[in-house]
């Protein structure tokens, strides 16, 4: 019950996480308030899928948003949000057979790239040190978008040749596992932020059993952007009753 549960949270949060950035750079200053920082953060990202043979890793990009709710303990925070571009996957892996002897032509000696997209959620506990660096680990919660498989081939003389193949169909519709990150804070804690994360998959993500259990491996470099925050730094302090 609590799947199907699930399921309807994880795809309201992929249809409106994409006009939620361009919403937040429009709002973002009153998003942020004495106890809720509000942020936009990106980056490179290398992924890679355990068990998966001759699995190598894939450079993407990531980006997102993000909040950090301050607990009573001002050096603990409860950092969430939604990493709306989160690509996953493995490069560099042998051809396969598309039953198509046209195309098993072409990309003879090739290499396909298996793209996995997911909306992903991370909740985590953050901690952050006087010295402004800061280190944080928890859940985090994926919804698959789109899953395909890129074949690629270089021709002599002419442009690459690249077919995509979807195969959704092969993937569970949700991923789920533990993050690890640490970071550092600019301008004394108040500026941008650089983070390095780290995501261990805990779901096997394919479907057919007969397989190995495969699951997403994920590095993160994100540089995070607080938004909003000097102008509410210049407000004057409200008395707390």
């Amino acid at each position: 019950m609590k799947k199907y549960l699930i399921v309807p949270v994880f795809l309201l949060l992929g249809l409106v996480s994409k006009s939620q950035v361009i919403i937040s750079l429009l709002l973002g200053d009153k998003l942020n308030t004495g106890k809720i920082e509000f942020g936009l953060d990106g980056g490179l990202n290398w992924s890679t899928i355990k068990n998966l043979d001759h699995a190598k890793s894939l450079l993407g990009f990531n980006l997102g948003f993000y909040f950090d709710f301050k607990l009573n303990n001002t050096l603990w925070l409860l950092n969430t949000g939604v990493i709306v571009k989160s690509p996953m996957g493995a490069d560099d892996l042998p051809v396969y057979s598309l039953n198509n002897p046209e195309l098993d032509s072409s990309f003879a000696g090739g290499t396909v790239s298996r793209k996995l997209r997911y909306f992903n959620v991370p909740v985590m506990m953050k901690y952050k040190f006087k010295n402004n660096f800061f280190v944080k680990g928890g859940i985090q919660l994926g919804l698959r978008a789109k899953c395909f498989d890129e074949f690629k081939n270089s021709v002599i003389d002419e442009d690459d040749l690249k077919y995509k193949l979807k195969n959704k169909e092969l993937y569970h519709p949700l991923d789920a596992g533990l993050a690890l990150g640490i970071g550092y804070r600019l301008m004394k804690g108040n500026g941008m932020n650089f983070g390095l994360q780290y995501y261990y998959g805990l779901i096997d993500i394919t479907i057919d059993d007969a397989t190995a259990s495969q699951y997403n491996r994920n590095l993160y470099l994100t540089v995070g952007i607080p938004i909003g925050v000097k102008s509410k730094k210049n407000m004057p302090a409200t008395t707390e009753q």
